[in-house]
């Protein structure tokens, strides 16, 4: 693993880091795209993508910190800015929250932003997750002896043990997640309908590569993000069976 590509005394280039702005920039790209497509206003995007980009963070953090809380307080600066440790469903809710609060200021429709912001969200997430895996976070699973098993000896979180690559199982998993949000972005389809299959298709991608992560499973012998998954699963399932006369075209 790579988790300092670049190194010039005080100065160092993370590969985290590198990938979450590549993420970014990728990301508020393909926002552009399709608010311009749209006919949003000019300028429009930037607000949006760093709106979501400072909420999804925050969130991911600090459901990070809430639940390792002995790590916190042993070295506070260290857990707030180490770039492990983002989890994300902290993030979605983070952000989600953020661009709810944007859309309320400027009288937009929050489903139709959500609509909007799907094929994004899905480029951050693979992207993330490419970052996670050349850093070494610790988002990988159990050991293993499957052919395609790797240990992280350099890693942000070492392990000499022979675990499954979940980042990599997840970047498989986005990529077609994200092909098939881009598609269909172009269909004539109800408000609030593209971004329930986002929620759908991303919540049924954490619920199963949970099962090789180490997550602990707390509730019903599930993990956390599997919960959240099924949650987002319902809700996105509530709002892509929903037809046109369903939705008004005013804020929510």
């Amino acid at each position: 693993m790579w988790p300092v590509i670049f190194e010039f005394g005080p100065i160092k280039l993370y590969s985290f880091g590198l990938m979450a702005a590549l993420a970014f920039l990728f990301g508020s790209r393909l926002l552009r795209l399709e608010m311009e497509r749209r006919g949003y206003p000019e300028g429009t995007y930037s607000s949006y993508a760093i709106a979501a980009l400072l909420g999804g963070f925050i969130g991911a953090r600090l459901n990070y910190l809430v639940t390792h809380l002995e790590e916190f307080q042993a070295d506070p600066r260290g857990a707030m800015f180490s770039g492990a440790g983002l989890v994300w469903y902290g993030g979605l809710v983070g952000g989600i929250v953020a661009t709810w609060l944007l859309s309320r200021k400027h009288k937009r429709s929050f489903l139709e932003l959500g609509d909007v912001f799907a094929p994004s969200l899905a480029a951050v997430y693979l992207l993330g997750r490419v970052g996670c895996f050349v850093s070494g976070d610790g988002d990988y699973g159990y050991a293993t002896d499957v052919p395609w098993a790797m240990a992280f000896p350099n890693g942000i979180v070492p392990t000499m043990e022979r675990v499954h690559p979940t980042p990599v199982y997840e970047v498989l998993m986005t990529l077609p997640i994200l092909i098939l949000l881009w598609r269909t972005r172009l269909r004539d389809w109800p408000v609030g309908k593209q971004f329930g299959l986002y929620l759908i298709l991303t919540g049924l991608e954490r619920f199963v590569v949970e099962f090789w992560r180490t997550n602990q499973r707390d509730v019903m012998g599930l993990t956390v993000a599997q919960v959240f998954g099924i949650g987002a699963i319902a809700l996105g399932g509530l709002l892509f069976a929903r037809k046109k006369a369903d939705l008004a075209p005013t804020a929510v």
